[in-house]
Parts: C-alpha cells; structure tokens; sequence
C-alpha cells in the first residue's frame, strides 16, 4: 500500500501546473492534502479526473484558507472530520478514514505566523490533536500524515542556528510538541528508515530557497509503534513540483 501527503497550498491553483500528471504517475492508493483553499465540491471538481478516488474534503469556515481531502482508492470504512473539540474544529484541518487494519489522518497543523501571533494557540493545537490521536489509537493503529509546520530536529532544515527560537517552525515550543507525538509512541517513519540523510519538504518562495535547496522538512509520516513491521518505505519526493511543499510518503506491506 502506497499513501502520499502532500501540502498543495491550493488545489485549484495546483492543477492547473503538473499535479493530475504526477499523482497518476505516482500511482498511490491514498493521496492525502493539506491546505487545499477550498470547498469539498471545489475539491472534487479539481481532482475530478482522478476518477480511480473516491474523495473526501474539510474546509475551513473562512473561504480560500487550510483545508484538507483524502484521496482513496478503496472506499473507508468510515471518515471522519475535526477532532471534535470546537475550539479546533473550524478550520478544516483534520480527516480521519478507517481502513481495515488502520486509521488514517491527515492534518494541516496551525502555523505559529510570522509573527508568532497563534504560538500559544499552536501549543493548545498540539495537546489536543495528540489527545485524539491516542484515543483512536484505542481502537486501532493510526498513521497520521500531513504539514506539521514544525522542523523537530537540526538536521530537519538547512539553518537551525539562524532560526531556533526565531522562527515560526523552529521554535522549542513548537519541537516540544513534535517531541509528545514522538515520545507518545508515534514514529516518524523517514527518520526511521533514513537516520541521518539531510532531505527537506518545503523552501520559501523567496530568494531561490528551492534552487538552492534551503529548505525544511515539516511533513511527515507518524505512525503507531504497533505498525513498525508494516512499514516498507518512507521517502520524499523532491521532484515533484507545483507547490512550495512536495509530496512525502510512505509504502506499506
């Protein structure tokens, strides 16, 4: 089983470079997104000639923001929406689908900004999503994937020194949260099976960040302790344009 995440930052917006090509080309049997700026019916329109999905969408309430879908091959046994925690629940951030052997998430996990103006509600985020994670996991293994907007360690992005406790992404509160999910017993399977390899996810827009590969990893695959057998390959595919993230994924057996 193949899944891919991958932040589109604007489906509508993504389809129209090489996204339809290079998800057919890919050929996974999930394709999670993140930040899709759009309704679930502008969703579907989008990825309407993936016809091989079904497709599920979350939208924010605020038109044109966050927003995720989950692409699926083989119809879930159920799906889900939010984490059902209102304060959470407004943005679209969240889709959860059981498969027979699993749940699967994808998440956009809130940016801190800028400006650090949403740090303190970022810390709230990160409790609370990781609450409802550890209650899924109650009932089967989860695999969570999606934009963390977090760097957890140094080799995660090209300038630590420059950035730590600077930066949106890279500060200790925001590692501190990256640090629960992990010290809960949810695995980041690229760091599993690729200890010290030096590979990122998403580059600025500015200054060249992508030619030069000034970048950061900030999505991920966690998934239960439980699933470590199951995991085959995780990679991140670099190639992959049309967003200033690319796809990241995992391959089970």
């Amino acid at each position: 089983m193949k899944i891919l995440s991958f932040n589109v930052n604007g489906i509508r917006a993504v389809v129209g470079k090489t996204f339809i090509a290079d998800m057919q080309a890919q050929n996974a049997d999930v394709i999670c997104l993140q930040e899709t700026k759009a309704t679930p019916v502008q969703v579907k329109e989008a990825v309407s000639s993936l016809s091989a999905y079904h497709v599920y969408a979350h939208s924010a309430e605020r038109k044109g923001y966050s927003g995720t879908a989950i692409l699926s091959k083989t119809e879930p046994i159920s799906v889900s929406y939010g984490i059902g925690v209102l304060e959470h629940d407004t943005e679209g951030r969240v889709i959860c689908a059981e498969f027979q052997h699993f749940f699967l998430v994808t998440v956009y996990v809130p940016n801190s900004g800028s400006e650090l103006l949403r740090l303190a509600y970022r810390q709230t985020w990160d409790a609370a999503f990781l609450a409802y994670l550890k209650a899924l996991e109650t009932k089967k293994p989860v695999l969570v994937c999606g934009d963390f907007n977090v760097a957890h360690q140094a080799i995660d992005l090209a300038r630590p020194k420059e950035n730590y406790n600077k930066a949106a992404g890279y500060m200790q509160e925001e590692i501190d949260g990256m640090n629960a999910y992990v010290g809960a017993n949810l695995l980041d399977t690229f760091r599993i099976m690729h200890p010290t390899e030096v590979k990122y996810s998403w580059w600025s827009y500015r200054a060249g960040a992508r030619q030069k590969n000034v970048g950061w990893r900030i999505d991920y695959f966690l998934m239960s302790a439980h699933m470590r057998p199951q995991l085959k390959e995780a990679f991140i595919l670099n190639d992959v344009l049309g967003s200033d993230h690319c796809p990241v994924g995992v391959a089970l057996l």
